[in-house]
Parts: C-alpha cells; sequence; structure tokens
C-alpha cells in the first residue's frame, strides 16, 4: 500500500495516476470538498479515500504501508494563518516522519524551491542539508517548507530515528495537467494560455529590479511528468536519501514562457507588462534556478522537457482538450 497525502491536487494526482498505472494499492489523503477537484482522481481512483484528520485514526490501525508521499501543503505563497500552515506543513510532517521511522516505512515529501526566498546566483541554490540553516524565505509558506527541512536535519544530527528511506523534494516551478483547481496558485503556463486564447495579450509583471528589463525575470519552470519521473526513481532506489533539488538546472525568461505560450495556442507573440501587485512586492522571486548535481550524482539520469517542449505537451495534449484532466 501507497499513502499519497494530497493525492487530488496538483503533483499529488498525477504522481497517484503513474502509481496506479504500476498497479499499485493506493490510499489518498485529501478533501475533495465541492469543486471540481475531484476529476484530478476520475481516471484512477484510489482504494481508499481519507480526509487529513482522519489520517491519525486510518495509521493507528496499523495498516500494511510500504511508502509514504507526501505531497499535501497549504501552498499558496500569499498565505496567512501562520497557525494552520504550522499545523498542516510542519506538524503534520513530522507527525508522519515518526510514524515512518518507527514502523520502517519509506518516506518522500514535498519541500521547496520557495524556501531559497531571495538567492539571485545560481551558487547559492544549492540543496541538501547542510547549507540550508543560512536560507531565509521570503513569506509563511517557505518558512513552513524550511521549519521541517531544519527540523529533518536536527532529528538526524541528534540520532533520532529515521525513516528506512528519506528523501526531500525542492519543487522548482512546476506547471501541467491537473492544476485547475488552485485558483490564484495556477502556474503562469496556464494563466497565459488563458489569455491568448481570449484574444488578450500575454501579461507580465515588470521587474521592479533596477537594471533588470521588464520581461526578463527568470525561473527553473519544470514539467510535472519530470518531477514524476524522479518520485518514481526515488521509489524505485531505495537506497537513495537526501534533500534534493527538482527542478532542470536550467532558467528561462517569463518572455521565454509568454511566446511559448503563444507559439503552442497558435497565436501572435502579443505581450504586455503591468505592474507588480503590492501583496508581491518584497515576496516576488525573480530568478530561480535548480542546481541538480546533487540528484545526478545519486544516479538519477533521464532529460529534462524543454520549456517549449512541455507547454506544447499541456497546450496540445490537456488545455485544447475539453477534458483536461489526466
Amino acid at each position: 500500500m501507497i499513502i499519497v497525502t494530497g493525492g487530488a491536487g496538483f503533483i499529488g494526482s498525477c504522481l497517484h495516476a503513474a502509481l496506479r498505472r504500476r498497479g499499485l494499492q493506493t490510499v489518498v489523503v485529501d478533501r475533495l470538498r465541492d469543486g471540481l477537484k475531484w476529476r484530478n482522481l476520475a481516471a484512477h481512483a484510489p482504494d481508499m479515500l481519507i480526509a487529513p484528520e482522519d489520517l491519525p485514526a486510518f495509521l493507528e490501525s496499523e495498516p500494511n504501508v510500504e511508502a509514504v508521499f507526501h505531497m499535501g501543503a497549504i501552498s499558496a505563497t500569499t498565505a496567512r494563518d501562520g497557525d494552520l500552515v504550522w499545523s498542516t506543513n510542519v506538524a503534520l510532517s513530522q507527525f508522519l516522519w515518526r510514524w515512518c521511522a518507527a514502523r520502517d516505512v519509506r518516506m518522500i515529501y514535498a519541500s521547496s524551491a520557495a524556501t531559497y526566498g531571495g538567492a539571485d546566483r545560481p551558487d547559492l541554490f544549492v540543496d541538501g542539508l547542510e547549507g540550508i540553516d543560512h536560507l531565509r524565505p521570503l513569506n509563511l509558506y517557505g518558512w513552513s517548507k524550511q521549519a521541517f527541512d531544519l527540523w529533518v536535519k536536527r532529528t538526524l544530527v541528534e540520532g533520532e530515528a529515521a525513516p528506512r528511506q528519506w528523501a526531500g523534494l525542492k519543487f522548482f516551478n512546476v506547471y501541467g495537467p491537473n492544476e485547475y483547481h488552485k485558483g490564484s496558485m495556477i502556474s503562469v503556463v496556464k494563466v497565459k494560455y488563458d489569455e491568448v486564447v481570449k484574444g488578450h495579450s500575454a501579461r507580465l509583471f515588470r521587474s521592479d529590479i533596477p537594471g533588470l528589463a521588464d520581461g526578463a525575470q527568470k525561473r527553473d519552470f519544470i514539467w510535472v511528468g519530470d518531477i514524476v519521473k524522479i518520485m518514481l526513481w526515488l521509489f524505485d532506489n531505495p537506497s537513495v536519501s537526501g534533500l534534493f533539488n527538482c527542478g532542470t538546472g536550467v532558467a528561462r525568461t517569463y518572455l521565454d514562457l509568454a511566446h511559448a505560450v503563444c507559439d503552442a495556442a497558435g497565436r501572435g507573440r502579443d505581450v504586455e507588462f503591468i505592474d507588480m501587485p503590492q501583496s508581491l512586492k518584497g515576496q516576488y522571486q525573480s530568478y530561480t534556478c535548480a542546481d541538480m548535481s546533487q540528484l545526478r550524482d545519486a544516479g538519477y539520469d533521464a532529460p529534462f522537457t524543454s520549456l517549449e517542449d512541455g507547454i506544447g505537451m499541456y497546450v496540445r495534449d490537456y488545455l485544447s482538450r475539453p477534458e483536461p484532466n489526466l
């Protein structure tokens, strides 16, 4: 049995679909509520669906679990309820870590590139536990992910029991199918696609950094299929543990992204620059780029999908179809 927390969400549901295609028994921990999030599971129903608040009672029944993929979190970078974010992103993660450690269960969990905060040079996006103490996230979400990574480091240094295999994954800017329920946190690829197919310009934020041209802000954008491949590779290689970046290792500009969306949608490259909302100023990462050397050194050798190819697949195989979910 495989447990996937957040298994009806964006990355979690894409992973869950891949696990089901392998014929594995799965338990999804998530809330569907009254929206369309259920569609993320429609083609690959889990064996069980458990509400997060019911997870401790389920685990007390001593289920036969091989691995926990802990993808569930409050992931909005604009989140403000610190108590809720801590209980969801940190306390639950600590509970699952100790449960897995006590029962010899493997645990792969979602960290985030948001832990890097305002880093603006390639040499600052280095993963692993060794250098994380100096990181200063820009928002509550990033801070909560950093808090759990630091807790993991302390428990390992102090010799507490750890899961047989553990891997924290610092996801960079992920895009792809099944993100449609995410509201304001949906990927910029989907937002730009919706704009251009309605006949509007692709709108990008003006740069708020002196000397940086509008549209020249750079991010490491990664296709969700590549993220799933990494997680499955870790599942297939139980001897590999660590805190790993999950990006492509290549930073691309927002202008590159907007042009790729326009091209994939068959529209002209029409881009408009707008002012950044006040709520994002001081919390906006204008540069991210994953150092992927640690994962490569661990043996992961699959190529990453280019931005143009990934956006092309997303538009062609999902966004332009009436039923876009997996």
